[in-house]
């Protein structure tokens, strides 16, 4: 069958940031260090699956990370209205990634077991585990499973033809990435299994970790999962924008092509 076209979608940025913000014992801890924010388009032909929703205006004022540009919109160069999303792959429940399940109504969800598991577990009743997580999220994500409009993954599964989610961890406890067969081989999203580039690449972990050992386990299972390193796409690092073909809009990046040029890792 068809390979998939990827494409980033950039809808918000936080630059008061420091290394320290994405690092443990960075040596260089108070250099500002940038972050972005995207969801991901996968698309063959017809077939539209999301992969996370980034999060809406309302949570974005409560948090005091104000987006961009609403993901509904984010979304319009691709004629693709929310209400006609049909499947969305949650790589995990944090706020900046499923802060916007509510926005897709009719979507399925793709989670693992994992995840519904801690963010609805007595982990939760830790204010530090529990900081990335907005209780309203999370219900909607259980209101789904009572609809019947999730589809839980345990460890390693097959979405569809040349798309396949890893359980991760490290960052969360059911963090998975995605793994989709391109025209450029295969690319992994890594979500917030790298956050950075410099994270999986010179092993560095981030400061929100759940377990250390699965967050660097972790880092050598997406290099196996790309068809080579370039295409790990880390889940918020600007870098990737200057890496890939801008497209369509201001804030969309093709992925599945690979890089506008190597670079190294």
């Amino acid at each position: 069958m068809a390979n998939w076209e990827i494409y980033a979608v950039k809808y918000a940025e936080r630059n008061e940031r420091t290394r320290a913000d994405s690092f443990i014992d960075d040596p260089h801890h108070d250099v500002q260090h940038d972050m972005d924010y995207f969801i991901w388009v996968l698309k063959r032909d017809d077939e539209i699956i999301l992969v996370d929703t980034g999060y809406d205006q309302a949570e974005g004022k409560r948090r005091e990370r104000p987006i961009c540009i609403d993901p509904r919109e984010a979304l319009k160069p691709f004629d693709l209205r929310a209400e006609d999303v049909r499947a969305v792959i949650v790589t995990h429940l944090h706020y900046d990634h499923a802060g916007g399940l509510e926005l897709f109504p009719n979507a399925k969800l793709y989670i693992q077991e994992s995840e519904m598991a801690f963010a609805t577990g007595p982990c939760m009743c830790d204010p530090t585990l529990a900081a990335p997580f907005t209780a309203d999220h999370v219900c909607e994500a259980v209101k789904r499973v009572y609809s019947g409009k999730v589809e839980f993954v345990d460890g390693d599964a097959e979405i569809t033809d040349g798309i396949t989610v890893h359980c991760i961890g490290g960052h969360s406890k059911g963090l998975q990435s995605v793994r989709v067969r391109t025209d450029a081989g295969y690319v992994c999203l890594a979500s917030d299994a790298a956050h950075y580039y410099e994270n999986v690449f010179a092993k560095k972990l981030f400061p929100i970790v759940v377990e250390r050992e699965q967050m660097l386990v972790g880092f050598e299972k997406l290099q196996e999962l790309a068809s080579k390193p370039q295409l790990i796409i880390p889940g918020h690092d600007p870098l990737v924008r200057q890496h890939f073909p801008n497209v369509l809009a201001p804030h969309i990046f093709r992925l599945d092509q690979g890089p506008i040029k190597d670079f190294e890792t």
